[in-house]
């Protein structure tokens, strides 16, 4: 937010006291006192002038609660410390050993909070290209030098407004669906209680963890949730997928590089090492990475620095890192493919997730979840699960896992006009295995009849073809073997 005076008059600064003058609107909004609030916001005032902090201390502390920093270092222990709702920075602190503004580094701290916290920056008349450039990373709004005083405590409470506004609705989110951390893995089966509970344990180490499972098993959101669930919560989190990288790129996505450094690198870039500091990084595919990364990442794990593309310069980062994998990475090390001491290096807590035909009894609850956030991304009544629809689910083997789940079921939510979930829009390969629609079992004058009728004997003859062996039956008919039994208890058919 630039603001745009209008018939305002500015305050001047003398002998280190701000004296404002009259003042009738900020743009289209009039200035109020002591504006009407809820609670005291929290506002941390990063000045490098003592008498300037104090002055802003005295004009700021009648309707909020006020923290005071002389330098980044100080402004950043504090938003790690303290809930901070605005930060009000002068932009001309002393820039550090790399000559970057160090007010612009304090706008970068405070957004990388979640939710971001909103940042007003001071700067002088002379310098609006670097205020513009603090509003491109991400400052609400700022002040030119002389100020008037009231416009600041104006600002100041609107930027508090919206932060309040931001954490409602992240924490509605979070109520209606949004689940955080392990609350995110919906199912009760055993063999997902298991894996919650090991991933539990290591949460709030520094452990690197190692999540294998086939595709669509759910490893990114497994990921997510240890984070989530760790002293690293509030630091980013930092996704890679491996496989979906040219192998020309892998090298300088994960640990950046500098200007020149190859034809293109116009500018020097920071690497997912380097943004994922404090925090944690997720590497996707990780049996993807080629034998020259592999070497880099073991030294990155072993020494926790590395150096960009193209540059001397050694960064430390402080990470916790989880890999994950849809291949048997102790399979690749024999093969030569993926070395022995990297993976023993990632392999310190190994995790597996299940596939989703291991976990059948959890279909049913993560069906309704899909259908709910379906009905809610595509502005749909949320809809019921036809009990058929549930049969079907449950006797198919879901090579896609619960990412297909969650694709066929917002297929349904978008096809569906009613407002309940059956089995008319399922694809064919579904279809087959559809329940028996319950009737008259005997009368084969009636279809139903007829159809059960014809059932049973087609089961009957597998089972006689097959000596009684119903997983041969099974094969025989082109059903699973859980729909057989299904259908031998409803059709009464008695063993031979």
């Amino acid at each position: 937010m630039i603001l745009r005076r209008k018939r305002t008059t500015r305050a001047t600064l003398s002998g280190g006291m701000i004296r404002p003058r009259t003042s009738t609107s900020i743009g289209e909004i009039p200035i109020l006192k002591n504006e009407p609030a809820d609670e005291k916001a929290t506002v941390l005032v990063v000045d490098d002038d003592r008498l300037l902090r104090r002055q802003l201390y005295w004009a700021l502390a009648e309707g909020h609660r006020v923290l005071e920093a002389e330098t980044r270092a100080e402004a950043i222990e504090h938003l790690k410390r303290e809930p901070i709702d605005v930060v009000l920075c002068d932009l001309h602190l002393p820039p550090d050993l790399d000559g970057i503004s160090e007010g612009l580094a304090v706008i970068e701290a405070a957004r990388a909070a979640r939710p971001a916290v909103p940042v007003v920056v001071i700067t002088g008349s002379d310098s609006k290209q670097v205020a513009l450039e603090a509003i491109r990373r991400g400052a609400y709004g700022f002040f030119e030098k002389p100020f008037d005083e009231e416009e600041v405590v104006h600002i100041i409470w609107q930027a508090a407004r919206v932060r309040r506004l931001e954490q409602e609705v992240q924490r509605l989110r979070s109520e209606l669906g949004g689940r955080r951390g392990f609350g995110s893995l919906i199912g009760s089966s055993p063999s997902l209680e298991h894996v919650i509970k090991q991933a539990r344990a290591v949460s709030d180490t520094t452990a690197t963890v190692l999540i294998t499972g086939e595709n669509g098993t759910g490893k990114e959101v497994l990921a997510h949730a240890i984070h989530e669930e760790s002293s690293r919560a509030a630091g980013p989190f930092i996704a890679v997928s491996c496989a979906a990288l040219p192998e020309s790129l892998i090298e300088s996505e994960l640990f950046g590089h500098e200007k020149g450094a190859f034809t293109g690198a116009v500018h020097a870039r920071k690497g997912r090492f380097e943004l994922a500091d404090g925090g944690t990084l997720f590497l996707d595919e990780i049996g993807e990475l080629t034998a020259a990364v592999q070497v880099k990442l073991l030294r990155v794990l072993q020494e926790r620095t590395f150096e960009r593309v193209g540059g001397a310069k050694t960064f430390g980062v402080d990470i916790r890192l989880i890999a994950a994998s849809n291949r048997d990475l102790e399979q690749e090390v024999t093969v030569g493919t993926f070395r022995r001491d990297l993976f023993y290096r990632l392999n310190v807590v190994p995790l597996t997730l299940p596939p989703l035909r291991e976990r059948r009894e959890d279909l049913p609850v993560l069906a309704a979840h899909f259908a709910h956030k379906a009905a809610e991304k595509h502005g749909r009544v949320v809809s019921e699960l036809d009990p058929g629809l549930l049969e079907a689910l449950q006797e198919y083997e879901w090579p896609g896992n619960v990412r297909e789940l969650e694709n066929l079921i917002e297929r349904l939510v978008v096809l569906t006009s009613g407002t309940r979930l059956g089995t008319e829009f399922l694809p064919e390969k579904m279809l087959r295995v559809l329940p028996v629609t319950s009737g008259p079992a005997n009368d084969e004058t009636t279809f139903e009849g007829a159809v059960m009728a014809l059932k049973r004997r087609l089961i009957v003859n597998a089972l006689h073809s097959e000596g009684g062996n119903k997983a041969a039956a099974a094969k025989r008919l082109g059903i699973s073997r859980s729909y057989l039994h299904r259908l031998v208890s409803e059709l009464n058919i008695q063993p031979a």
